[in-house]
């Protein structure tokens, strides 16, 4: 569906690319824990014959304890490593990072690529027309369900997006939000996640340095992991 990939587009480009990200648990407006990740990733589109594929290096920055440990996703799987570990270790996606953040909502995900889409109304969000769009997972490695997803009708730009689990619960919501530019495109530089139960505790994803760069393949290996002790 042509809404789903330009929205995908504002969120991160098609192209190699690589980001900080530091997530901020809080609680009212209180802070209750930081961290921060380097994170660089590579969409690979479906072509003849085969499926797409996305990949993701996480590594750990801040605080300084967690340095040496990191995440790798390829497709369906996500590895976990860190120094005292002898190998890296597989992981669910599911599991939570910081706060609302799972280890999943890490790596930018491609919904086109992840969710099958439709358009299921247009609506008002905050005085803009936006469309609404149900999302169905392709796969059962995704991450969540089902995603009820609104874009705006005008400018393509992601503006709420709600999880929800296989019996429709909500799991929590997300808002996109401080728009600015970065590699030509205005792009979100955070996404606000709310619990679906507590709305007092919520969670700051908050994206800076965003810039084209292909990292080597070499990488998007597990025994590249073990390189970064």
């Amino acid at each position: 569906m042509d809404i789903i990939r330009r929205a995908d587009r504002i969120r991160a480009p098609a192209e190699p690319f690589r980001y900080a990200l530091t997530l901020v648990e809080m609680k009212g407006d209180h802070e209750v824990a930081r961290q921060s990740f380097d994170v660089a990733m590579r969409f690979y589109k479906a072509e003849a014959g085969q499926e797409g594929d996305a990949r993701a290096l996480v590594r750990f920055v801040d605080p300084p304890s967690e340095k040496g440990k990191s995440l790798l996703s390829i497709f369906d799987k996500l590895w976990y490593y860190e120094p005292k570990l002898r190998r890296p270790i597989p992981i669910s996606r599911q599991q939570r990072l910081v706060g609302q953040v799972s280890n999943g909502d890490v790596v930018a995900t491609d919904f086109d690529l992840s969710y099958i889409s439709k358009l299921a109304a247009t609506e008002e969000c905050d005085g803009r027309k936006c469309y609404r769009l149900e999302l169905q997972r392709r796969w059962p490695y995704v991450t969540y369900p089902k995603i009820i997803y609104w874009v705006d009708a005008e400018n393509y730009r992601p503006f709420k997006a709600e999880f929800l689990a296989t019996n429709d619960k909500l799991i929590k919501r997300a808002w996109y939000r401080d728009y600015k530019p970065a590699l030509g495109v205005e792009r979100p530089h955070e996404i606000y996640i709310e619990d679906s139960l507590k709305k007092e505790q919520y969670t700051r994803m908050l994206y800076s340095d965003v810039r084209l760069e292909a990292v080597p393949e070499a990488y998007f290996q597990k025994e590249y992991l073990l390189r970064l002790r």
